[in-house]
Formats: structure tokens, C-alpha cells, sequence
């Protein structure tokens, strides 16, 4: 049924800004740019951004965990950007660490590193 991570969306408050903050977080800009969303196609999977709120309420219920190498890199560059920190680097087995931040704007960004032994 499910096949793989297709789109994320976070919600933003001031999209030209969280454009912006995002493009220098992950290095490149967006390929989709509107009044109402901005998207980045990573490695396939869609990091979309949205400023419309309507139905939209506090809270990160689930987190996203975005692949990645080099955890500690990772979890530095997001916090010299201004994230803050939700879960430390944790090891849960299996060769398998993850950590989360906060974007400025409070969505959950899941980092998750898998090595093989």
C-alpha cells in the first residue's frame, strides 16, 4: 500500500522567509515558487511549503524523518540556522540514530541516519 515518502508539507507563517531559510539550510532553491506554496523536489521526495493555515492547529503530533548522512553535520548545520533542538541525537539499535528540530516557524524536522555495521 504505501510505497515511499512522496511530499511533506510545514506550514509557514511568512513564506518568503521560510523560502529563503530553507534554501540555505539544503543548499539549493526551490523548484516551484507561488503566492500560495513553494516546493523543493529532494532526492525525489517533495519538501512543500504553505502559508495557509485554514483547519490548521498547534501541535506536532508525528514527525517526518528526512534521510540523512553525517547526523552530527546535519543537526550542527540545522542549529547554526536557527532551529532549535526537540530530541538530542539519540542511537535506537539496529545502526539506526535520529534526532529532531524545531524550523523557526515549530514543525517538527525528523533527521534519520542509518549505517551498516
Amino acid at each position: 500500500m504505501f510505497q515511499k515518502l512522496r511530499t511533506v508539507v510545514y506550514h509557514v507563517k511568512d513564506l518568503e522567509k521560510a523560502k529563503e531559510w530553507y534554501s540555505k539550510l539544503i543548499g539549493f532553491a526551490p523548484y516551484f515558487e507561488a503566492p500560495y506554496y513553494v516546493g523543493f523536489d529532494i532526492q525525489g521526495s517533495e519538501l512543500g511549503l504553505d502559508p495557509d493555515f485554514t483547519g490548521i492547529t498547534e501541535g506536532n503530533l508525528s514527525f517526518v524523518f528526512w534521510s540523512v548522512t553525517g547526523i552530527e553535520d546535519c543537526l550542527a548545520r540545522c542549529m547554526a540556522n536557527g532551529a532549535t533542538l526537540q530530541q538530542d541525537i539519540q542511537d535506537v539499535g539496529g545502526g539506526i540514530k535520529t534526532a529532531v528540530v524545531n524550523d523557526p516557524w515549530g514543525n517538527a524536522i525528523g533527521l534519520i541516519e542509518e549505517t551498516t555495521v
